[in-house]
This record gives C-alpha cells, structure tokens and sequence, in this order.
C-alpha cells in the first residue's frame, strides 16, 4: 500500500464517500448527540458535507492538499458549533502538510493525517481518552503506520476506537459537563470521524 499514488481524483473520490456516508448516519450522529450534547452534530456534519461534495464537485482542486484544504475550508465556513473548526484544521492542516505534489504515497497521506489529528489536539486541548474525536483519529492514524498498515486497517481502528468511548467519561466539550453522566454513551465526534475512514477504505476500493 504505501507505494501506490493517491491523486487529487482519489482524493475527491473520498470526500464524496464521506459525504454521502455522512448523510446517511446523520440521523445516528444526532441520536449519539443528543445524549451527551446539543443534538444538533448529525444535521451540522450533513449539512458541512453536502457543501464539501458540491465545491468539489463543481471545482474539483488539482492537487490532494488542495482538496482536503478546499474541503476543510468548506466544513469550517458551513458547520456550527465545534465541529466545524476541528474538522476543518484536520482536513486543512493535513493539505497544507501533502503540499503541492499532484500525487501522494499512502504514507504521505498518513504523515499528512497525523500532522492533522495532532492539530485538531491542539485546538481542542484533547488527548485521548477524553472523550473526543481524537479518540478514533489516533488510533486510525496508528493503523496506518503498522505492519498490516491498509486503509481497512485504519478504518478498523478507527471504528474500534469510537466504540472504546462509552465507558470513558468527558473531560472536554459539550459532553464533559455531564460529568458521569457521560458514562456509558458513544461519541458522536469519535463516531463521525470513523466514518471519514470508513470512506477512505471504501475509496480505495
């Protein structure tokens, strides 16, 4: 895998996966939200989403970075609350990261990735562990670095982590004034953001 070359129709390719994947579990995302927040994440992804399929689809960018950035630009300007700036430092800073090659190996997309999900750390104050996104995005990220290092792989991970979220309790965000009453709920920031790999796999496809 870390040999093959990503070009910036891959890369389109992924965002309308994750678009249409977005769409379909908005209702899901709003449920999970709805418990530990303000159940309005599944509506605010969908609608962030829709627009990111739409500007690519009416100008696709040339290059992988510029379609993450041009994605992440897209996401910061149409989705309320948190999400907006969090997914979109991960898909700007990961762009900004690839640069301007019109091809990228699978691992500069994962050193772009990383340098992302360290990103969305930053502005968020979060670890993992805390009840986050970060929680799926870590864990992906380090699959994509292993030995069996594949798209399913992070994909896995990334699931495997979101679901790792409900016996944690918030420590940041919306859901972290709960306290323990956060206990026992899935993220629906982790959740969201293991679709986005299930897209990449499945864009790999």
């Amino acid at each position: 895998m870390s040999g093959t070359a990503l070009d910036a129709a891959f890369f389109v390719r992924w965002m309308t996966v994750s678009s249409a994947a977005v769409d379909r579990e908005a209702d899901h995302l709003t449920e999970l939200d709805s418990a530990i927040g303000d159940a309005d994440h599944g509506s605010n992804m969908q609608r962030g989403f829709a627009a990111v399929a739409k500007v690519l689809e009416t100008e696709p960018p040339a290059t992988p970075g510029a379609v993450l950035i041009a994605a992440g630009r897209q996401l910061i300007s149409t989705v309320g609350g948190a999400s907006g700036p969090l997914y979109g430092t991960l898909l700007r800073r990961s762009g900004k990261a690839l640069g301007e090659a019109s091809e990228v190996t699978a691992d500069q997309l994962r050193e772009g990735l990383r340098a992302g999900v360290d990103a969305v750390a930053q502005l968020g104050g979060s670890a993992p562990g805390d009840k986050t996104m970060l929680d799926a995005l870590y864990p992906a990220v380090e699959a994509l670095a292993g030995a069996s290092g594949s798209f399913d792989a992070a994909a896995d991970a990334a699931q495997k982590g979101a679901l790792a979220t409900v016996p944690l309790q918030a420590r940041k965000g919306r859901a972290s004034y709960l306290g323990e009453r956060s206990v026992g709920h899935q993220d629906p920031g982790a959740t969201s953001s293991a679709l986005l790999f299930a897209a990449l796999a499945e864009a790999a496809k």
